[in-house]
């Protein structure tokens, strides 16, 4: 397996079809909290823009792929809103960054990781001490289930996981669960704690 299984990054309103209030879904996930934070895996920066507009400190955005970057950055000057673009490999995170972060979103990408283990490592390295790590995931439904717009979406089922698999994936890295949350109509969020 490659080193991370993309499942097609799908455009902005697509996932505005799933999430008409991004602010909400962070909200939800406990990012207000923190004054610096990381949107990894960003792809186009849907969850990125909402969050440079809900933290005051800065966002970093980190994706495998130049061209989500490039949308990124672009999305971010439209919005008026600073946000630091990273490319680079997730399991490489504490290299990447001039700084340790408050909080590190991982949003519909959890599932494509091919070692999860070493990610969750690398995101631990990445956050401060006391840092939280959101992970939002489809749920372990069939695929039929999650309609989008009438039409089938969302990883096939195979790689969906349910909350006590991602915890069970994540846990052993050094965080404390700190909470699970329902982000209708098909996801989950789950909420870590670095343990130091």
């Amino acid at each position: 397996m490659s080193r991370f299984q993309n499942t097609r990054q799908p455009d902005w309103d697509w996932w505005g079809e799933l999430w008409d209030d991004p602010h909400a879904t962070l909200r939800a996930l406990d990012v207000g909290q923190a004054s610096s934070v990381l949107d990894l895996g960003c792809g186009d920066g849907f969850f990125t823009i909402p969050l440079a507009e809900l933290v005051d400190g800065p966002v970093y955005a980190v994706d495998l792929d130049e061209d989500h970057l490039e949308r990124v950055r672009s999305a971010a000057a439209e919005a008026g809103v600073d946000v630091t673009t990273v490319a680079g490999d997730a399991r490489a995170l504490p290299s990447l960054l001039a700084e340790r972060v408050d909080y590190v979103l991982l949003a519909n990408t959890f599932h494509g990781v091919d070692d999860p283990e070493s990610l969750a490592a690398s995101v631990r390295a990445a956050l401060r001490p006391g840092g939280r790590f959101g992970v939002v995931n489809w749920h372990d439904r069939p695929r039929e289930e999650t309609t989008v717009a009438g039409e089938v979406r969302g990883p096939p089922e195979e790689l969906r996981l349910s909350p006590e698999a991602t915890r069970e994936a994540i846990e052993p890295a050094g965080f404390d669960h700190v909470e699970t949350v329902e982000l209708p109509p098909y996801h989950y969020g789950v909420v870590f704690e670095r343990r130091d």
